[in-house]
């Protein structure tokens, strides 16, 4: 008999912004295959004898590779195990998930996906920053600022999103935050467009520091900001000093 693999999302971090169906699925799992950015207080839930797999990745540090995850999800499968595939946010938004599913179906393998608070937007949002606005912009552009350093070459168009894309936020791109600012300026966009940074949203640690375009490598080096952390271009990013902390 083969098991199931329920792709979930875990959320931006905060243990109480977790899905009831997530929180239900990660009390039933026989394995739980959690990811790095995944809480893991969360896996204090499981059930007693629950086999807690760490396929997380941070940085250069990779307890397993995307392929060795994908075939260990499948061998779980196969093994008749329950598995939650914890990842953090939501499992398709800059999540690699839909990657798992398809290897899982590529297998044969039973997969259901169980979508999570994506950090996109509700990390802003609990910061005072919503990220469209009817008075800023009715538009915005969620994208990945690790293209660069993931690929050695970036298919993001940095100069072409200028103009015309509402506000930018931006995941994984701390340690690429130079060139963004330099692409984007090159654009186009003012130097002293607003902005925000914010690290470890959600949780107790979290950070928010407002600044320009221009200097977003410079407000992560002096403010000693530390990935994982989410970039936020627009004027949207003013309303933190009107709304403040809304968590």
């Amino acid at each position: 008999m083969t098991g199931k693999v329920y792709l979930v999302g875990a959320g931006p971090g905060d243990p109480g912004l977790l899905t009831v169906k997530a929180a239900e699925l990660i009390r039933e799992a026989d394995v739980i295959v959690y990811d790095a950015l995944a809480n893991h207080d969360i896996l204090k839930t499981c059930k007693e004898g629950a086999e807690l797999i760490d396929a997380g990745k941070r940085g250069g540090d990779h307890h397993m590779t995307q392929s060795q995850t994908n075939a260990k999800l499948v061998e779980l499968a196969e093994a008749g195990k329950i598995v939650v595939r914890l990842k953090g946010g939501d499992p398709f938004m800059f999540g690699r998930g839909a990657e798992e599913a398809e290897e899982l179906r590529k297998a044969g393998m039973e997969v259901h996906v169980v979508p999570g608070i994506s950090s996109t937007i509700s990390v802003p949002e609990l910061c005072g920053i919503p990220v469209t606005h009817r008075d800023h912009t009715p538009l915005v552009t969620f994208l990945t600022g690790h293209e660069k350093a993931d690929r050695g070459e970036d298919r993001i168009d940095w100069k072409a999103l200028v103009n015309g894309h509402g506000t930018l936020v931006i995941l994984m791109g701390m340690g690429n935050a130079e060139h963004i600012s330099s692409e984007l300026i090159a654009g186009g966009m003012d130097p002293e467009m607003p902005a925000a940074i914010i690290t470890s949203g959600s949780t107790p640690q979290q950070r928010i520091e407002r600044t320009v375009v221009s200097k977003l490598k410079e407000t992560i080096d002096s403010e000693g900001l530390e990935a994982p952390g989410i970039m936020v271009i627009g004027t949207v990013a003013t309303l933190h000093d009107i709304l403040g902390d809304l968590r």
